[in-house]
């Protein structure tokens, strides 16, 4: 691996690789992979771009031309050996010099790039590698682009759809304008002798209890005529015993069958296991073993069913069947974890996936205008019982498809990205790009124009026909949204629902309904209860991130409410979050204030959706948040912020997102429903208890409802009038723990008459180094009940919750590093006034 680089500046046109060779002041240490901006704040020539209002004084870095060097030292080639240079990430137009002499160029950051280098090795010894990075606005100067009126945002700017580069670094409405640079990916010498394995992938053809058939894919190059070379594949469970073994001819493509008896099936985290079986490939030569392929492979089935729904005249389902189970898709969108793409830690990436799974998700949705996220991303949610939803890297915009250059390099990532990928158990889903058609609909019917997206020839015929090539069982999707008689029609297929925060109009058939509505009513989260889409795949609400986090990053004098600072950490209009919070919370005073309404607002808005979304099962069957991160310390729509710190809603998603989910449903006529929805295999029964507490702490009545909801199933239980009053909650518990608690207010929080400076009553006990057990004790009705910290490294077993008086509480708190009492502040919405 050539891990260790060094990188310079220039300007246009002025560097050379007799520049790159020569020993001068201004070269800068730089990891591969890694990034040019953290190497560049490492040698003091940047302030970090996240950091106060830094990010358009980092903007002159896109205009340089950039050089990465390394030497490396190496043997000359064996007799019959070749040797090759692998870049498995260039980001992006670059041109590449061994020892002085220009071997290849690149022009896709999603591809890998290889050049035969056998004969330039000869002697052996040390070799210098140079790599020109050019900019990317000079490579693409003078070059048209097509282009929406509505929706022109960065693209005229950026002219980012003529690069085959992550969209997102030039700005998005949550992300900064940031463009990356570099050697993002790893490089490595390749050194093979004759025929070698290039490619191993297990597919499950069937599986049930009993048995499951697969087949193992296998492509050999350079095999020698006249040679009878043979494949072996054997595959083993996860205790290591031998579950199948089958060989056969080398040919360049090969297919094996194999029989696996009892085998244990993978599931999602909340349905089961997700046990691994090892696949191992061997290439032999009579019984000389010339190449092998290893990897963890998951046995499993997956579909989309795309039937009729009788019950909904004139609609079909869009659900997941996960060995031949129809789940309900829990889960978000994710977006790179970082603006510089290149140097995400590994542990930055299980940590927050186990954030999700610890969330209930199911899911997660690559989107689009962001990267192929690294193997180990996919390898985790292996492990962690995750599906993937994956784009294609193409969001929001006209493609150009009349350019040869650009579609083959476009043909060229789709299959390099699909031969890593799949066979991964946790891949659910292919899915062409992310809003270009429904973008394009909007367009025509806004303009009364019939334009044709340009694009779709890659997402309806080259994407499809590779796929159909390499990954035929893996479902495929033109695009998110689609289906039905409009792009994000409810009838069909899957939708964004951006009415509630965009005011965007709904689409119940074939025509926009009316324009935007950026009205308090028009964006208001209870207008989620109007969807009856099939699957939604994106749909949030904003917050601020966490008020450490922001402490962490802002500067002292822009801590405030409306400083320039804080208007810099807005991409989106933040008057869609004063027309959200005006009626629910009334607008904030302060900075501190901002971050707690607009938390209270997201989690009450996504709870509502979600409860909504999930009692309509099996109509509905998926609901997918935007989104689950960050990619820097901003306001956005995250559910965890940039340094890891859970918000609000992250909690009010995992208890929504909890395997039974009990909820109630408000009527017309002024009662209400308690809803059970049970997404496990297996019937469950139990008791509700309902029960009014008032503001004061006493509690009214109670009542106990008997239910049994078979498995998969949502119903309805009870019926009855509310009987709140504006001083009395609803609250919902279960005896036995099988369900998480919920509660129906009365009215809006700003409304709610609440006990003031009422508090709970906290007892902290040191259970390990870095675990702490908080007992908490409510006297009166608490809502919004929370720990809160400086450090971004706690996970809490469960907060921002409501207390009824005389609840008891206990949460577990951990932590990476020691932990004590001092480290947490309880706090609640009563304390939020005097």
């Amino acid at each position: 691996m050539l891990d260790r680089w060094q990188l310079k500046d220039f300007d246009p046109g002025q560097g050379s690789p007799d520049e790159a060779a020569r020993e001068a002041p201004g070269w800068v240490d730089v990891p591969a992979p890694g990034d040019a901006y953290l190497a560049l704040i490492a040698a003091g020539r940047l302030d970090h771009p996240f950091k106060g209002r830094n990010e358009a004084a980092a903007a002159w870095v896109r205009g340089r031309e950039w050089w990465q060097r390394t030497t490396f030292e190496t043997a000359p080639p064996a007799p019959g050996e070749t040797v090759t240079l692998v870049f498995e990430g260039l980001d992006t137009f670059a041109d590449i010099y061994l020892d002085g002499d220009l071997i290849g160029k690149a022009g896709n950051m999603f591809r890998t790039h290889a050049f035969d280098v056998t004969t330039r090795l000869n002697d052996g010894g040390v070799h210098r590698l140079a790599i020109r990075f050019s900019p990317t606005a000079e490579v693409l100067a003078g070059r048209p682009i097509p282009n929406w009126a509505q929706f022109t945002d960065r693209v005229s700017a950026s002219k980012r759809t003529l690069v085959r580069k992550a969209q997102f670094g030039w700005g998005w409405d949550w992300g900064p304008d940031l463009p990356t640079v570099g050697v993002w990916k790893p490089v490595r010498l390749d050194r093979r002798s004759g025929a070698a394995i290039t490619g191993a992938n297990l597919v499950t053809l069937s599986a049930d209890a009993g048995q499951a058939e697969v087949r193992v894919g296998v492509e050999i190059s350079q095999i020698p005529q006249g040679r009878a070379l043979r494949i072996e594949a054997v595959l083993t469970d996860p205790g290591g015993a031998e579950a199948a073994r089958a060989q056969g001819p080398a040919t360049a493509a090969l297919a094996l069958d194999m029989t696996v008896v009892s085998p244990r099936l993978w599931w999602t985290a909340d349905l089961g296991e997700q046990p691994l079986y090892g696949l191992t490939v061997r290439l032999f030569d009579g019984e000389t073993l010339i190449d092998q392929n290893s990897r963890r492979v998951g046995l499993r089935t997956i579909a989309i069913d795309t039937s009729p729904d009788l019950d909904e005249p004139g609609t079909t389902f869009f659900r997941f069947v996960l060995n031949g189970v129809p789940i309900f898709a829990k889960g978000a969108c994710w977006v790179p974890a970082s603006s510089f793409v290149g140097a995400i830690e590994d542990a930055r990436y299980r940590d927050l996936l186990i954030l999700a799974v610890t969330a209930n998700m199911n899911m997660i949705r690559i989107w689009g205008g962001g990267i192929y996220e690294p193997d180990v991303f996919y390898d985790l949610c292996d492990e962690l019982g995750l599906l993937v939803w994956q784009d294609f890297m193409f969001a929001c915009a006209h493609y150009p498809e009349d350019d040869p250059v650009f579609t083959e390099e476009v043909r060229l990532e789709i299959a390099d990205q699909v031969r890593r990928l799949r066979g991964h158990a946790c891949l659910a889903i292919w899915c062409g790009n992310n809003e270009n058609q429904a973008m394009q609909e909007i367009e025509n019917q806004l303009f009364s124009s019939d334009h044709r997206l340009s694009g779709l020839l890659f997402y309806d015929e080259i994407i499809p026909a590779i796929l159909a090539e390499l990954d035929p069982t893996t479902p495929y999707w033109p695009s998110s949204p689609i289906g039905g008689p409009a792009a994000n029609s409810m009838r069909a297929g899957d939708v964004h629902n951006w009415t509630v925060w965009h005011g965007l109009p709904l689409i119940p058939d074939d025509r926009l309904v009316g324009g935007y509505d950026n009205t308090p009513a028009g964006v208001a989260y209870t207008r989620y209860a109007e969807d009856n889409c099939r699957f939604v795949s994106e749909f949030g609400i904003q917050a601020a991130p966490q008020m450490a986090t922001l402490r962490r990053w802002m500067a002292p004098e822009d801590l405030e409410l409306h400083s320039e600072g804080m208007a810099q950490r807005h991409k989106d209009d933040p008057a869609k979050a004063d027309a959200m919070m005006t009626p629910v919370t009334g607008l904030p005073d302060t900075l501190e204030d901002y971050v707690d309404f607009t938390m209270w607002i997201q989690a009450e808005g996504l709870k509502f959706g979600i409860e909504h979304y999930r009692r309509r099962k099996p109509h509905c069957s998926g609901a997918l948040i935007w989104q689950y991160n960050d990619c820097w310390p901003c306001v956005s729509w995250s559910l965890v912020d940039y340094d890891g710190a859970a918000k609000a809603s992250y909690f009010a998603t995992m208890r929504a997102f909890a395997p039974v989910m009990a909820s109630f449903k408000a009527l017309a006529d002024g009662e209400v429903e308690l809803w059970i929805t049970n997404d496990t295999q297996a019937s469950v029964r139990g008791q509700a208890v309902i029960a009014l507490a008032r503001l004061t702490g006493a509690e009214a009545w109670r009542h106990h409802v008997a239910y049994e909801i078979p498995a998969n199933t949502s119903r309805s239980v009870w019926r009855g009038a509310a009987g709140q009053g504006p001083d009395g909650v609803l609250t919902l518990r279960s005896p036995d723990g099988a369900f998480p608690a919920n509660r129906r207010l009365p009215v809006e929080i700003k409304d709610l008459g609440l006990v003031p400076g009422a508090g709970p009553e906290a007892a902290i006990e040191q259970v390990g180094p870095s675990s702490l057990r908080v007992t908490l004790r409510a006297r009166a009705y608490l809502p919004f009940v929370h720990l809160v910290s400086d450090r971004a490294d706690l996970r809490f077993s469960d907060n921002y919750f409501d207390m009824a008086g005389g609840e008891r509480r206990a949460i577990l708190v951990t932590s990476t590093a020691a932990l004590g009492p001092e480290d947490l502040e309880v706090s609640c919405w009563n304390m939020r006034r005097p």
